[in-house]
């Protein structure tokens, strides 16, 4: 696709056709079908960092009816190539840098309704008859009459007046959304708290912050509800984070803050209930429900999927810190959320790293460069993500169970160096994967792991 190549755009799943097979179609678009040929109708490319003007390329899309180009670094005039576009009815162009004039044809599309057309925050674009043929702005002309310097005393004032009105309006906004937050993220007390978990009978889970209970709520609907211990100060710091991050960040696989509880010392945090719980349950001994090779990429595409949301989708970019199996949870249809973001850091720059001095992470998926340089950064997550997808592959733990604890890199590697690929795989898929595929996961394997990541 030339525009991927025109703007540099690396999306972790913009590989191969974009609308083909469905269930692993490219994100921020969709597809529809004509003729049994599969066309892109709709593109998102809202925020994605895109610069200079605006490629041909998108004068092939003849089926787009959609296309978000907003809030990037675009410049130039505005193609009138676009309006060539037959099937287009939507067309956002708000917050870039484009100057000149808005081509005639889009503006008739959108005057008879044929082209919904946004074009705010560009302060440079200018309609064809208020533009000169120089493209600078139009000048109005001071007259030294006493008629003319009323008639600017009147402008002035009814700017004013606009400008004043357009603050409350501002304001207005930034309240509505505020109070949509608060709307979204749902306030309890302590004694529903209680309720929920019917006096926190069940206990589902625990971690450093202190124990998770099932819960259920008045509709019916079952949540997972994590307490804060009042015996950890670090657990105080992680449920701070953990709730500040998920009221601002939502995805589908992300797991989904449903409320919350800050009620003088008592505090918790109420979350969307996962059926299947997490993953590494799926690969003790005692599990029965063995996960297809299928279902295991499936989940590897979806946490593959949230952990690229918080890297490349906010702003500030977002460093998980702790990815590991138990941190990935499964809904009803073994649908993959990351979970448990404490010890998760925004960074102010999509490169920068951090630099620390505590431990962050759990041993076992702890990048190496943490110990020799202590640093933090994107590269520690995709490093903690290629263990996860060993233990997926192999159905071992990342630390082997015998007196010698090996890494599960440790363990790997001499059964490669005799290509004895078939004792790596899972026993319990019983030869049901195709083997191109394992080996090419088991390709990107280092030779050797620091004892220090995980001792």
């Amino acid at each position: 696709m030339d525009i991927k190549q025109t703007y540099k755009i690396s999306r972790l799943d913009w590989q191969g056709d974009p609308c083909l097979p469905p269930a692993y179609k490219w994100s921020g678009l969709r597809c529809g079908s004509e003729n049994s040929t599969m066309r892109i109708t709709y593109l998102d490319l809202s925020s994605s960092s895109l610069e200079g003007e605006v490629s041909s390329a998108f004068v092939n899309l003849t089926k787009m009816e959609s296309l978000n180009l907003s809030n990037n670094k675009l410049r130039g005039s505005v193609p009138e190539f676009l309006a060539q576009l037959p099937k287009l009815k939507v067309l956002d162009l708000s917050g870039n840098k484009f100057k000149g004039q808005i081509p005639h044809t889009l503006m008739e599309k959108s005057k008879n309704g044929a082209l919904k057309l946004s074009l705010d925050e560009n302060p440079d674009l200018c309609l064809s008859d208020a533009c000169e043929n120089n493209n600078k702005r139009v000048v109005l002309p001071i007259v030294a009459s006493t008629a003319s310097i009323v008639a600017l005393l009147i402008i002035l004032s009814v700017l004013l007046i606009i400008c004043r009105i357009k603050k409350r309006r501002q304001k207005g906004a930034k309240l509505k959304e505020e109070q949509s937050m608060k709307s979204k993220n749902r306030t309890f007390t302590y004694s529903q708290i209680a309720n929920i978990t019917s006096n926190f009978t069940m206990v589902i889970g625990e971690g450093g912050f202190g124990k998770v209970y099932l819960g259920t709520l008045t509709n019916g609907t079952h949540v997972a509800v994590k307490v804060l211990s009042s015996s950890s100060k670090q657990g105080y710091r992680e449920f701070q984070a953990e709730a500040q991050l998920l009221m601002i960040v939502h995805h589908k696989n992300l797991v989904s803050l449903v409320g919350y509880c800050d009620e003088d010392d008592n505090k918790a945090l109420v979350y969307e209930y996962m059926a299947n719980g997490n993953l590494r349950q799926h690969f003790s001994d005692g599990n029965k429900n063995i996960l297809s090779w299928i279902e295991r990429l499936q989940i590897v595409v979806d946490a593959a999927h949230g952990l690229e949301y918080l890297h490349t989708g906010c702003r500030p970019p977002i460093v998980h810190r702790d990815l590991k199996t138990s941190n990935i949870l499964l809904t009803e249809n073994i649908q993959a959320k990351l979970a448990d973001f404490g010890l998760s850091r925004a960074f102010s720059t999509e490169f920068a790293s951090h630099i620390s001095t505590s431990l962050a992470g759990t041993p076992g998926y702890l990048d190496p460069e943490f110990h020799s340089l202590g640093i933090i950064n994107k590269k520690s997550d995709v490093y903690s993500f290629g263990i996860v997808l060993l233990e997926l592959v192999c159905g071992q733990p990342v630390i082997t169970r015998g007196e010698e604890r090996n890494h599960i890199i440790e363990w790997i590697n001499p059964l490669i160096e005799r290509g004895d690929i078939q004792r790596i795989i899972d026993p319990r898929l019983q030869a049901c994967y195709p083997i191109v595929t394992a080996i090419g996961v088991l390709q990107g394997v280092p030779e050797k792991v620091s004892k220090v990541s995980w001792k």
